[in-house]
């Protein structure tokens, strides 16, 4: 198949600490809304499926998991896009958070695991991943870093120097004052990718508050190009889907 000139992306803003069935039904909403203004990829934030709060994540039996993972699968397939959605998986020493990269034909083509644990939560619960992303869609070699990850250059950069050309970055990066601090000064919800190793930068962030109304993520999320400027942009507070279309001869690695 001969590698598109362009790629259309669409970035979703999901709640970060809804239920898992709210999760599934908001996923397979934005996977045909994507579709239908003709993007063949969709991200969504990190662990969007089964939530960031992990009170009510450490409940959640495996099983649930799993079968949100298939519909999300069939709902990928049957609209004909890729989809990346994230899941917290249970394993026999503690969970690892984890970004599924879903083809058009409803497979899951590549899994990776967050390496930078980010937080009381998840530093309690989880374990980091040990490898980096590299994968195709399409043709086009791409890589994954998730949230925190983004502040650790070498993630993405390594896997740009082997012909990545787009960062994918699902995210859920709350509003404690450490976290505040980064992003509002930086104007952003993640550090641009593209100064540093000239590929396309898709941010996916999380909104809304906690049960316990103790944290909050602000969105943000964004698109951008090899220059760090801006294709989309999302605002602060509300659940929304940004689209823009790569012109993926702007990806030429000159770092």
């Amino acid at each position: 198949m001969k590698t598109p000139k362009t790629l259309q992306v669409s970035c979703v803003q999901l709640s970060w600490a809804k239920s898992l069935e709210k999760n599934l039904e908001r996923t397979r909403y934005y996977i045909r809304q994507a579709a239908e203004e003709g993007s063949r990829v969709v991200l969504f934030p990190e662990v969007s499926l089964t939530g960031y709060y992990f009170p009510d994540i450490i409940k959640l039996a495996p099983g649930a998991v799993k079968d949100a993972i298939a519909q999300t699968r069939r709902a990928a397939e049957e609209a004909g896009v890729w989809v990346i959605v994230g899941t917290l998986r249970k394993t026999s020493d503690r969970f690892l958070n984890l970004a599924h990269v879903i083809s058009p034909s409803g497979t899951i083509i590549h899994e990776y695991a967050k390496v930078h644990l980010a937080g009381r939560d998840e530093r309690k619960y989880c374990r980091g991943g040990n490898k980096l992303s590299l994968f195709e869609i399409d043709g086009i070699p791409c890589t994954l870093a998730i949230c925190r990850d983004g502040r650790h250059p070498e993630v993405y950069r390594l896997p740009a120097m082997l012909g990545a050309m787009v960062l994918f970055h699902p995210s859920c990066s709350s509003d404690e004052v450490e976290a505040v601090v980064w992003k509002r000064l930086s104007g952003r919800a993640q550090q641009p990718a593209g100064p540093t190793t000239r590929i396309f930068h898709c941010v996916a962030n999380s909104v809304g508050q906690s049960p316990d109304g103790k944290q909050t993520s602000s969105g943000q999320s964004f698109i951008r190009n090899p220059e760090g400027l801006p294709l989309a942009e999302a605002g602060f507070y509300q659940e929304e889907m940004i689209t823009a279309v790569l012109d993926l001869e702007q990806a030429d690695r000159r770092y």
